[in-house]
């Protein structure tokens, strides 16, 4: 493995973090959409273009700074609008939408695990060389790390994170009301956790976890 420079870590973290954060966005508003509110839809919400989803902090500089200071990269794009008023069955139907943006870092996760896999393959020095097998080999390394990142975070159940959705679904509905009522607080628990050192373990065992079923299912 060769040492990277800022210049070329930035290159091959630029593309999987914008897929991964705003197709994330994506396809809470395309799912929201299919079950009835075109909220997100109408407001152009529902494209792959990350224009349309970039948060100035959350996008670009939170994942530039944690880049550079090593450790997990991660992010978020401008949360897409819902109306859960719209869905038939509301409590059931945010929870499918809540699924599907992680869901799709899963996916894409699959996805980028494969792309760094035939990056490996045609690589003439293996991952030792900055070669365009390299490149791709890295990238897809990448998109795998900062996928599964999103995945497991966002699975938590802290509202507003989309495990929490879930979670508030199956709850009885005074207990659901009182649990999401913790929304307004879920920002600053989370950075507890990070400022106590707790999130990073949380994320870390289901990341490595999974990281490696992907990572051998490709055989890297």
């Amino acid at each position: 493995m060769i040492e990277l420079t800022l210049m070329q870590k930035i290159a091959i973290w630029t593309l999987p973090v914008l897929m991964a954060i705003t197709l994330h966005e994506a396809a809470h508003g395309w799912v929201a959409s299919k079950l009835g509110d075109k909220t997100a839809q109408m407001l152009g919400r529902v494209t792959i273009n990350p224009l349309k989803h970039i948060d100035p902090i959350g996008t670009l500089l939170v994942p530039i700074v944690l880049l550079i200071l090593g450790g997990f990269v991660f992010g978020w794009a401008k949360a897409v609008p819902i109306t859960p008023r719209n869905f038939k069955n509301p409590v059931r139907d945010m929870a499918w939408v809540a699924v599907a943006g992680p869901l799709s870092n899963l996916l894409m996760a699959i996805g980028w695990a494969m792309i760094a896999k035939f990056g490996y393959m045609v690589s003439v020095d293996g991952a030792d060389s900055m070669s365009v097998g390299a490149f791709l080999t890295y990238s897809g390394l990448a998109g795998v790390a900062i996928n599964l990142v999103l995945m497991v975070l966002n699975l938590i159940p802290i509202p507003p994170l989309d495990g929490s959705r879930v979670l508030s679904a199956l709850l009885p509905n005074a207990l659901a009301y009182r649990y999401n009522q913790l929304e307004s607080y879920g920002l600053f628990i989370l950075l507890g956790l990070l400022l106590l050192g707790v999130l990073g373990p949380i994320i870390s065992g289901p990341y490595q976890a999974i990281q490696g079923v992907l990572l051998n299912m490709v055989g890297l």
